[in-house]
């Protein structure tokens, strides 16, 4: 798509596609899968019509699990859009960047030393995790005088990653619940219930809202710092509060399904081909375009190998590293 042809299509025309498909998608992924469903069972479900073994299947398994899916694709989403917006960085991704790892981490030291800790405290074991392994690899980054390159970034990123998922899985080791981490680090939204949904989503909405207030400040802030503070933008505290942000959707993204790369990293760049470089339009679309490639992801890991399940983290990783190294390739500025 030419950049006149992005112009020549108001931005609500394609946000109402992307809602449209957003919506189809969600109906697709509650019919497909291992049990034979219809759309009518579906209505019935959402309608509280009757009651059935198929309805309760529905309402009980792929509705809380598809809901989950759609807000933790757009927490992912918009967390990677944030974060390259912020930092001026093509390759920057909650999972390459050590926000999933330091959240996986603590993930895995909650459960060792608190095994009967509620879904609450996990999820804000995970925030800590995820803000403590961002501080590191940003900490690194900017050691060195003229930091925060984009290579310098990825590469701390992936040591921090490494040894932040080393120690969740020593820690797996040692106190004998490697099987409890690993089906939390797995990536999966199987088992996903409403009580969790009660619980996490209400952070998961405080993030995207607080993300769609700031989309104007990330938009100046993402040409350069000199422009920022010279329109009077008090930079510290946007990138204060951007930061806290993106701890939000990627603590809570772990906490309910586990690690999940290359989502924030593909939708947005994705995003950008089709409303351009405004984050006022990139973040709103990043909401739905990250909540449909998530639930086409859950889809087809259900499908593909049924009544087997394909994890969902592999679906999308098979997916987003030949897009990572695409991204790579053309330096960044293959959808700009």
């Amino acid at each position: 798509m030419t950049k006149e042809n992005r112009r020549s299509i108001p931005f609500v025309y394609k946000l109402i596609a992307g809602v449209v498909s957003l919506m189809a998608m969600f109906v697709a992924a509650c019919v497909l899968g291992a049990a034979d469903t219809t759309v009518q069972d579906v209505w019935r479900a959402l309608t509280f019509q009757t009651s059935s073994d198929k309805t309760s299947l529905i309402r009980e398994i792929r509705l809380p699990r598809e809901i989950a899916g759609m807000f933790v694709g757009a927490a992912l989403a918009v967390s990677g859009a944030v974060m390259q917006g912020m930092t001026r960085n093509p390759l920057a991704d909650p999972g390459l960047l050590g926000l999933t790892a330091g959240a996986n981490a603590a993930l895995a030291i909650t459960i060792a030393l608190s095994p009967s800790s509620n879904y609450f405290y996990i999820m804000i074991a995970c925030f800590i995790g995820a803000a403590a392994g961002a501080m590191m690899v940003f900490g690194i980054g900017a050691v060195k005088k003229g930091g925060f390159s984009p290579l310098r970034i990825v590469l701390a990123g992936a040591a921090v990653s490494a040894f932040l998922y080393a120690i969740a899985e020593g820690i797996g080791i040692y106190f004998k619940i490697s099987k409890d981490v690993s089906m939390w680090t797995a990536g999966g939204l199987i088992g996903t219930t409403w009580e969790q949904l009660q619980i996490i989503v209400p952070f998961i909405l405080i993030g995207l809202f607080v993300s769609l207030l700031l989309s104007k400040q990330l938009t100046i802030l993402s040409l350069s710092e000199e422009a920022a503070i010279g329109l009077g933008q008090k930079t510290t505290r946007i990138k204060t509060i951007l930061f806290i942000v993106m701890t939000l959707l990627a603590g809570a993204s772990v906490a309910l399904v586990g690690n999940m790369a290359f989502i924030g990293l593909m939708v947005p760049h994705i995003v950008r081909a089709i409303v351009g470089t405004d984050y006022r339009f990139i973040v709103p679309m990043s909401i739905i375009a990250g909540g449909f490639f998530m639930l086409l992801a859950d889809t087809l890991g259900r499908t593909i190998h049924s009544p087997y399940e394909t994890p969902v983290a592999a679906i999308a990783a098979i997916m987003g590293l030949p897009f990572f190294l695409f991204i790579v390739h053309k330096g960044g500025k293959a959808f700009s």
